[in-house]
């Protein structure tokens, strides 16, 4: 049965939506894995499964955003229902700026540990080599991947929020482009 609340058109596809919604999961995994394995202490057994785990998370990002990208190439996104140019704007850079730092984070991230010498297991499946120490590098992208996390807080807060505005002020429904369709009650 067609979707009576909006013309499948006006959707992202339904593999747009899926890699939206794995990555706001795994976003919402990798960074409290980061934390705890940073707040346990240098020889905590469990310090090194969170920092494989927050890795590895960070690693998939990398890999599904990369696929989000290439999708959204082939199948553009959905056009706005009416939205003031501004604000679609706006949207754009935001979606824009998360792609971006959605990139850098795993990239940082790996050449962080990396040039330190370290290689990277993958969920234990296999390992990412690293690269030769490098100690004048390292710190750079240290600081990349540390001022990065306060990027990807914002951006998101902003994600959200935005979403948020949209659902509860304007009531335009540009949120069901994310959302699968719905079944028309019988």
């Amino acid at each position: 049965m067609a979707d009576t609340a909006r013309p499948a058109r006006l959707r992202y596809t339904a593999t747009q939506q899926a890699l939206h919604w794995i990555t706001a999961a795994l976003v919402l995994a990798v960074l409290p894995l980061a934390w705890i394995a940073e707040s346990l202490a240098r020889d905590a057994p469990a310090k090194g499964t969170m920092f494989v785990l927050h890795k590895s998370v960070g690693l998939t990002i990398l890999a599904i955003v990369i696929a989000r990208i290439v999708w959204r190439m082939i199948h553009p996104a959905p056009p706005h229902p009416a939205t003031p140019a501004a604000l679609t704007i706006l949207g754009r850079l935001n979606h824009g700026l998360l792609y971006a730092i959605f990139l850098v984070m795993p990239v940082s991230g790996y050449l962080l540990s990396a040039l330190a010498g370290r290689d990277t297991p993958y969920f234990w499946l296999f390992t990412v080599p690293g690269l030769a120490k490098d100690e004048a590098l390292q710190p750079i992208f240290k600081q990349v991947h540390l001022v990065g996390q306060w990027a990807v807080y914002a951006l998101v807060v902003l994600h959200v929020l935005a979403t948020a505005w949209h659902v509860a002020i304007r009531r335009d429904g540009l949120h069901e482009r994310m959302l699968p369709a719905q079944k028309p009650q019988a």
